[in-house]
């Protein structure tokens, strides 16, 4: 509740997903979950896109979907609500705290440097930041939380299994770009063009955040598919590898996921990549 999950000044907007195709992914899924919260709030005379953009509140967003297969058969107990599956812990009042609270009350410790920005984290996803996270958030446009260490050698990323997993790279210039599901020699193609020599790689947690500018902008690429409740796209390999990636290193990744690229994209992905410091 107020006061030992959130502040007592915060405003809790439940929406849900009422999706014409399917599922929305999860990028187009974050931006309709924004836009339905925004006109929740418009009925309580509350603009939450002019707060936004004028920097006064910062905004938390957290994706509950999932029936909990990979935790089964912990969700069973709360009809197959993942987040909702309690932890060995209690809150303050006696209630048992669940792993949707427990997020919540871990991710706000980002809220005061974050202001003017939306964030978006996983219901069922508990990390421990090893680094301060009181930071300066102007220096991109958007940001992703990740893992990284040291670049392995081949026999290195085997044995980590880094193939499975989104990763981020970071070159020593501290270029950063998305990279999803690749061998070694794959990342190292795929990254010299634009990166160079990479200094750091590890896995995406893909919770993120973005400001207002980039927000705005990526609601009116993508009006007509929020319009009319169709298509699905996902956050990394449809905004941050085409955002990050040259254009053909990200056509050939797409191609052997054998996954959709859409036409008509490229201006938006340009602009972002120009626009954002590094």
């Amino acid at each position: 509740g107020k006061g030992l999950i959130i502040p007592l000044n915060c405003q809790v907007v439940c929406v849900h997903e009422d999706w014409n195709s399917g599922g929305a992914g999860n990028a187009l899924g974050t931006l309709y979950a924004w836009q339905k919260a925004c006109k929740a709030c418009i009925k309580n005379e509350r603009d939450l896109e002019a707060e936004l953009k004028t920097n006064k509140i910062s905004v938390a967003l957290y994706h509950t979907a999932g029936k909990g297969t990979r935790l089964a058969p912990l969700p069973g107990a709360e009809n197959n609500n993942k987040p909702g599956v309690k932890l060995p812990a209690m809150i303050s009042d006696g209630k048992v705290l669940t792993i949707l609270e427990s997020v919540i009350k871990q991710t706000g410790i980002y809220a005061s440097s974050r202001k003017g920005r939306l964030s978006v984290f996983w219901g069922d996803q508990i990390f421990v930041p090893t680094v301060d996270t009181k930071y300066d958030p102007s220096l991109a446009h958007a940001d992703i939380l990740c893992m990284l260490g040291p670049m392995p050698n081949a026999e290195e990323w085997k044995e980590k299994g880094l193939e499975k997993y989104g990763l981020i790279a970071v070159a020593q210039s501290g270029t950063a770009c998305q990279i999803e599901k690749v061998d070694y020699e794959t990342a190292l193609s795929m990254t010299k063009n634009n990166l160079g020599q990479i200094s750091q790689v590890g896995t995406s947690l893909g919770s993120f955040s973005i400001d207002a500018q980039l927000l705005f902008a990526l609601l009116q690429e993508f009006n007509q598919e929020l319009n009319q409740k169709i298509a699905q796209f996902d956050t990394d390999p449809h905004w941050w590898m085409p955002m990050t990636l040259p254009l053909e290193a990200y056509c050939q990744v797409m191609k052997k996921k054998s996954n959709r690229i859409r036409t008509g994209r490229s201006a938006l992905f340009s602009y972002t990549k120009n626009d954002t410091k590094s």
